[in-house]
């Protein structure tokens, strides 16, 4: 018994554990902004800067490849082309829908909703046949009476023929269920409701300057007469349709019996117009994390740190997506017996491929290092394999790297060999006795002879005495 069980808490007592998946974003409804304006999905969408932030977004995470990969038992993971989930994450995840069109379609739901929802249709060996996509809008998260949770959708559209206003329940299991940032976990909050006041001031924004063009580009104002008009709304609606517009715009106004037009609203450039915004654009792309140069906005962006940028929004800003699809489809996808046997895995490396120089000096330094094979290398460059007799597959490392403990063993080793093959400089030479001895053999016969002649010498005076 844990010490909080001792004063008597039960954590299943807590009143919020089976309605805390109402406690998520869904109490942020779409509404009205402080600026007047109503901020939901579709209109969020109509401002450009979030239509490029969301389809930059969508379709750079669409065109990644995802695979699902098997651990083979030695520490080794190849692609499960066996498995049934396989071609639905890589190839199509529907007989109606490619796997780019349903990633794309995860990722508008997630950036818009805060939540991407898709039926999981299984066979009778709980193989997955196919993903099927629901609108998030109409998915409801909740729990039974014992803690479990369970999916309503409100079919409130013809999705069922011949059938409305029908609520659909699925279980835990039936549902794929990849939440964004949420309060608790469980169902994400809408980054459109949650930001509805910055995005309804763009909105303000956007309203004001289609008004000021339309209305010629000029400022509104009042129109004065000296004396009572006795329709006020005629001319009124005859101002607006000789000078407002821009088929009329230029035109040359004629004022009668003493009228004058005085400006009341302040000109684009004394309210700073532009610089309003161009500062909407970056508060857009700060609340998707977007690098502004990616959806054009290069004021600030230099040929130097635009390829920093890019690998920062790669690590930053698209792997934290990722990696929240690849765990929730080990969570709803995979059966219990196999979430230690198979994993999903994007491929990234395309994205972060740069120029041909930089590509090969990574590669060489990868293969000398022993990280991968040449035929590994020529994979990733779309380049047929070396066949195994050219050792296309081997794994090899440059043999003059050593531990850091063994740096100087190498060099006593080879000192101490030196030492032992050269002789000592104060010590003569090894005589050479075989040779010596050779030698004296042929000098031998010559001595001889001569020490035999200087006898005949000697005698020969001794006798002329």
């Amino acid at each position: 018994m844990g010490f909080m069980q001792w004063l008597g808490f039960n954590p299943r007592d807590n009143p919020d554990f089976r309605n805390n998946v109402r406690d998520s974003g869904t109490t942020f409804f779409f509404g009205r902004s402080n600026s007047g304006e109503k901020v939901d999905e579709k209109t969020a969408m109509q401002i450009a800067t979030v239509y490029a932030c969301v389809r930059l977004l969508a379709d750079s995470v669409a065109q990644i490849p995802l695979h699902l990969y098997k651990w083979d038992g030695e520490d080794r993971s190849v692609k499960a082309t066996e498995h049934p989930l396989y071609k639905i994450l890589y190839r199509q995840a529907n007989p109606e829908m490619t796997s780019f069109s349903f990633m794309e379609m995860i990722m508008v739901q997630l950036l818009l909703w805060g939540n991407a929802y898709a039926q999981i249709v299984r066979d009778g060996k709980n193989g997955i046949l196919g993903l099927y996509p629901l609108p998030p809008e109409n998915v409801e998260v909740d729990r039974d009476e014992s803690g479990k949770l369970y999916y309503i959708y409100h079919a409130y559209t013809n999705d069922v023929p011949g059938e409305t206003n029908r609520d659909i329940y699925f279980r835990r299991e039936e549902i794929l269920h990849i939440p964004g940032l949420s309060f608790n976990g469980l169902v994400g909050f809408s980054p459109i409701a949650m930001m509805k006041n910055p995005l309804g001031a763009t909105i303000s924004v956007e309203k004001y300057g289609a008004a000021f063009f339309r209305n010629n580009g000029q400022p509104i104002g009042v129109l004065m007469h000296p004396e009572s008009v006795k329709n006020p709304d005629r001319l009124r609606e005859d101002w607006k349709r000789i000078y407002s517009g821009v088929d009329n715009a230029h035109n040359v106004a004629i004022l009668e019996e003493g009228m004058s037009y005085k400006p009341i609203s302040l000109p684009p450039e004394d309210s700073q117009f532009l610089s309003t915004r161009e500062f909407d654009v970056e508060t857009i792309c700060s609340i998707f994390r977007v690098p502004p140069h990616m959806v054009q906005f290069l004021k600030r962006s230099t040929f130097n740190n635009i390829e920093h940028q890019s690998i920062d929004f790669v690590v930053h800003t698209l792997d934290p997506w990722l990696i929240r699809i690849e765990k929730a489809i080990v969570k709803d996808l995979l059966l219990e017996e196999e979430k230690d046997i198979y994993y999903p895995k994007f491929n990234v490396d395309g994205l972060l491929r740069g120029a041909v120089e930089d590509r090969m000096r990574a590669y060489s330094a990868a293969i000398s290092s022993g990280i991968i094979s040449i035929n590994e290398a020529r994979q990733k460059e779309n380049l047929p394999p070396l066949p195994p007799e050219q050792g296309g597959d081997y794994h090899i490392v440059n043999g003059s790297n050593v531990q850091l403990k063994d740096v100087g063993i190498v060099y006593l080793q080879k000192a101490s060999q030196e030492s032992q093959e050269e002789p000592k400089k104060d010590q003569p030479k090894p005589e050479q006795p075989e040779k010596e001895e050779k030698e004296a053999k042929e000098e031998e016969p010559k001595e001889s002879k001569r020490h035999a002649e200087r006898k005949r010498q000697r005698k020969a005076e001794r006798k002329g005495e």
